[in-house]
């Protein structure tokens, strides 16, 4: 499947801005990049403004009027991406796309720049076809800060909520069923990350000289680290589930029917999926249960060779994802009681850095916006949709559906082999096609209600 000359130009040159939005560095190239988004959305009708504060990266909302008395949508995407350590591991250069067997490849070519500029394509050649009468009001909300948390955009959009007023709350920043199958999600997990520090000595000692006597930060973090869990993978921390709602039976029959298989899962990331809670099914572990991860762990010596240290310090970062039904404030809080409590001999305990607290939501499955875009996704490909509860987060669109009074409705493109938040990231061809002529799709019909 191919893509239109002009059509690969833009998106390589969206792609090539390094947007980085949670590295202060990158500042510069997420300003230009918001920049060139509005003008692209500038020569459709749309009139924009950028927003931010504190120095941050910005988001921009644009709209174009619609016909009277029509719907209005409001399309919620990221600009910016994922860093691309390790460097080493790309085949190509992260910022400079490469088109090879079918696939672009380049940090953001599907998360979220590549599927976010599908839609907008689609929109575009909605408007060069509309109808007279019934077109929507479309509105265009792009930021720079999803992968960091959403801080400009969580402040700033309550003092803008008569502006993100909407009947549709479009997304396009989710997966496809396995074999591109379409699929409607009907509900995320909430997300909180943050960084855990111990400090033990004022500095790092000679593992012989002070060995056996001074606390080792590396050791301690690992023995705190593992009291997260108990011996079947549960979590063991009192009280952070509390309030979980488990799925109803249609719901956890409609997952399970779409769920990747344990083999199929193994195929993909080379090994099977036995992390989590043991006796509860992939589905149920992905999509309905929460979740603390360990990030990444740092502390004392990883270079070449050897340097015999006891560490006098020890750095972790966790996220959390929290299931439908849980507060992410009360979950953090029982985080915190458990940690504190308990702190490895010798050592101060600091967390830092506590982002997004976005909680999760689940969707009925009766919704009348889902109806609809099952009958355009049907149309689009014979297997018709499935429905499907992601594990992942998006932790705005909770406070987005709030503010805008908008029905949510979360469709993506996204495959296993796009590796995001991975190196060597990509977006198939046909997956873009896809996202495209759904967007263009579900606007005509959406028109012609």
């Amino acid at each position: 499947m191919d893509m239109d000359a002009a059509v690969q130009a833009e998106y390589f040159d969206l792609l090539r801005f390094p947007t980085i939005g949670a590295d202060p560095m990158h500042l510069r190239d997420c300003v230009q990049c918001a920049l060139w988004l509005k003008n692209w959305l500038g020569k459709l009708g749309f009139s924009g403004e950028l927003m931010t504060e504190g120095g941050h990266p910005p988001f921009l909302l644009a709209e174009r009027p619609g016909d009277e008395g029509a719907p209005t949508v409001l399309l919620y995407g990221h600009y910016d991406v994922q860093p691309p350590d390790p460097l080493e591991a790309w085949t190509t250069p992260p910022f400079e796309p490469t088109l090879r067997d079918g696939r672009i490849y380049a940090r953001g070519a599907q998360d979220d720049k590549g599927q976010t500029f599908a839609f907008l394509c689609g929109v575009r050649d909605f408007l060069a076809t509309a109808p007279a009468g019934g077109v929507p009001t479309l509105k265009v909300l792009l930021e720079g800060q999803e992968e960091s948390g959403s801080v400009v955009l969580g402040k700033l959009a309550p003092s803008i909520r008569a502006k993100l007023r909407a009947d549709i709350l479009s997304v396009c920043d989710t997966s496809a069923a396995k074999d591109l199958r379409p699929a409607i999600v009907a509900g995320l997990r909430g997300v909180t990350h943050f960084t855990l520090t111990l400090e033990g000595a004022n500095r790092d000692l000679h593992s012989g000289e002070y060995g056996g006597i001074a606390p080792n930060a590396a050791q301690a973090m690992c023995e705190l680290l593992a009291t997260l869990h108990d011996e079947k993978g549960a979590i063991a921390v009192r009280g952070f589930e509390d309030g979980l709602e488990p799925p109803t039976d249609e719901e956890l029959a409609a997952a399970e029917s779409a769920a990747v298989t344990p083999e199929e899962f193994e195929k993909d990331v080379g090994v099977g999926p036995v992390g989590g809670e043991q006796g509860l099914s992939l589905t149920v572990r992905n999509s309905f249960r929460a979740t603390i991860e360990i990030n990444g762990v740092h502390s004392g010596y990883g270079g070449p060779g050897s340097k015999t240290v006891i560490p006098g310090c020890a750095l972790a970062k966790l996220s959390m994802r929290m299931a439908p039904g849980m507060n992410p404030k009360a979950a953090m809080a029982a985080l915190e009681r458990h940690l504190k409590a308990h702190v490895p001999p010798g050592m101060k305990l600091a967390l830092s850095e506590i982002t997004a607290e976005a909680a999760g939501f689940r969707l009925p499955l009766a919704s009348p916006v889902f109806r609809l875009a099952a009958h355009v996704l049907e149309e689009l490909d014979p297997r018709g949709a499935v429905f499907q509860w992601d594990g992942a987060s998006i932790p705005i669109v909770s406070e987005l559906r709030e503010l805008s009074g908008a029905a949510p409705l979360l469709v993506g493109f996204g495959q296993p082999e796009d590796r995001i938040h991975s190196p060597n990231e990509s977006f198939g061809l046909r997956q873009f096609a896809f996202a495209r002529a759904w967007a263009a799709k579900f606007l005509t019909a959406l028109s012609a209600n």
